[in-house]
């Protein structure tokens, strides 16, 4: 068996993990459902290569608003590597106590969000406290990612505590520990990893399930659709609707951001 036989194969058993995980991503799609269905958003948030997740879930051809992806370039601007805004930084900052409230001071949050967070090996600070966070705010937070390795690492807080427990629910990318998943001959260390493969199979399940319980509850959603399926004018006019709902969306997020802690601070 080659190597990218051996690959395709394992990447079969992916298929398998997020296919026995039906129920709870038809669930994470009720909740979802029922945030946007109130005129909320479903926040993202993925640090490092989580970030991918992020955005295959909006906005890419084949997404539809309804969410708000928190990126943060410092956590995420990989490909310079060294030097300013090198790696380093980078993955000292995704585990810098505090740093996820401050970036979450920014919005507006409601209990009718709802948040997917997604971190492979589910035990750096920065998602970690993100998941924590909203959950105290009473928002339904998911979680996805690689259970094998999850257990099987330390997380970076003092208190040991790992994304999985500050999740309602959490979704496995069926990923093995190390994330690697083939083993070179003479070579010390594994390759190719799994848990983005495994990842955006689970993020599309759901956009998917999402996708039917908004149209059967009456409200289908503006899908990013390619001109060579709808013809070009359609396209560009659904993709101006997409991003216009997208921001009457967002605006609402920051409609009372800091009014009652400037309220408090006057009084």
């Amino acid at each position: 068996m080659s190597y990218t036989q051996e690959y395709l194969k394992k990447c079969g058993g992916l298929i398998e993990v997020v296919a026995s995980q039906e129920a709870n991503i038809l669930e994470v799609g009720n909740i979802f459902s029922n945030t946007i269905l109130s005129g909320r958003m479903v926040h993202l948030f993925g640090s490092g290569h989580s970030r991918i997740m992020v955005e295959e879930m909006w906005p890419r051809y084949g997404s539809f608003p309804g969410f708000n992806p928190i990126v943060e370039l410092s956590l995420t601007f990989h490909n310079l590597v060294v030097g300013a805004n090198g790696q380093r930084q980078a993955m000292f900052l995704e585990n810098m106590p505090g740093l996820a409230e401050q970036i979450l001071r920014n919005f507006d949050l409601s209990d009718k969000d709802a948040a997917l967070i997604i971190s492979s090996f589910g035990c750096n600070v920065v998602p970690v406290e993100m998941a924590e966070l909203f959950q105290k705010k009473g928002i339904k937070t998911v979680g996805i990612i690689s259970k094998n390795h999850a257990t099987a690492s330390a997380s970076k807080r003092a208190d040991g505590l790992k994304l999985q427990d500050f999740c309602d629910i959490v979704l496995d990318s069926g990923a093995p520990v190390g994330d690697s998943m083939i083993t070179i001959e003479n070579l010390a260390t594994p390759v190719a990893p799994g848990s983005t493969v495994g990842s955006c199979m689970v993020i599309n399940c759901i956009k998917a399930e999402l996708a039917n319980l908004l149209t059967k509850a009456g409200h289908p959603p503006n899908v990013l659709t390619a001109a060579a399926v709808i013809g070009a004018e359609k396209a560009t006019e659904i993709f101006q609707a997409a991003y216009d709902e997208h921001a009457h969306r967002i605006s609402r997020l920051y409609k009372k951001v800091g009014i009652q802690s400037y309220v408090s601070d006057k009084n």
